[in-house]
């Protein structure tokens, strides 16, 4: 079966695997960077959604990937920038994946698709970031909105799930990737971008949709939630 996939932050590091996964099922992909959408600009999200519709022939499945990361703890910002860190954060992790969540989802209820929505969350949404805070309150918010989005398109055969990694072998966190990182997880490493593309394809699967609401954690047992 083909699929038209649009995948966000899709030029690079987990986005460009998740990307890659989906064309060698076969699968239509469109993979955006930030040189493609503004996503923090509604009205580009819109006609980029419009286009990448065009050109799949419709689109089947959403990969919410593109994300903002930027250190800042609360010790180490002044007031205003501890302000502007948390809006440029939540407007790319949060409103940016609302917005495209939107277009896509009408235009999936358009077509009468069975369509799927995932999201590249983090393990950081449960643990804490003390570090980056703004990163880790924005992933909790996109792990709640995928939930109230699974309850709300399910009666359109859409369903919507998320995971959420911890520490990834990517070229943007190499210089966090530190020996102490890596002994958090018992196996002695952090994922690489190829396995956190292996379950969003699954997530994107038809075989998945009992999986909708769910939130799959891809931490390599270095954090555990009850």
């Amino acid at each position: 079966m083909t699929r038209g996939v649009l995948v966000t932050g899709g030029s690079r590091g987990i986005g460009a695997a998740i990307a890659r996964a989906f064309r060698d099922l076969g699968d239509g992909v469109v993979a955006l960077s930030s040189a493609d959408v503004d996503l923090t600009d509604p009205d580009a999200i819109a006609r980029v959604v419009d286009s990448a519709a065009d050109t799949l022939g419709g689109i089947d499945v959403l990969v919410n990937n593109a994300g903002l990361v930027e250190l800042g703890s609360l010790a180490d910002k002044t007031y205003p920038e501890w302000q502007s860190l948390w809006r440029r954060t939540f407007a790319v992790n949060v409103f940016g994946a609302a917005d495209m969540s939107y277009c896509v989802a009408r235009h999936m209820v358009e077509r009468g698709a069975r369509g799927r929505i995932v999201n590249v969350g983090s393990r950081g949404a449960f643990r804490g970031e003390p570090d980056m805070p703004a990163y880790g309150a924005s992933k909790a918010a996109l792990h709640s909105m995928g939930q109230s989005l699974a309850v709300a398109l399910a009666p359109h055969g859409i369903a919507v799930a998320s995971v959420a990694p911890g520490f990834v072998a990517t070229d943007r966190v190499a210089d966090l990737v530190t020996d102490d990182v890596r002994a958090q997880s018992p196996f002695g490493r952090v994922a690489t971008p190829e396995e956190v593309a292996a379950a969003v394809v699954y997530l994107a699967s038809p075989e998945a949709e009992w999986a909708s609401g769910a939130v799959l954690d891809l931490n390599g047992a270095s954090y555990l939630r009850t």
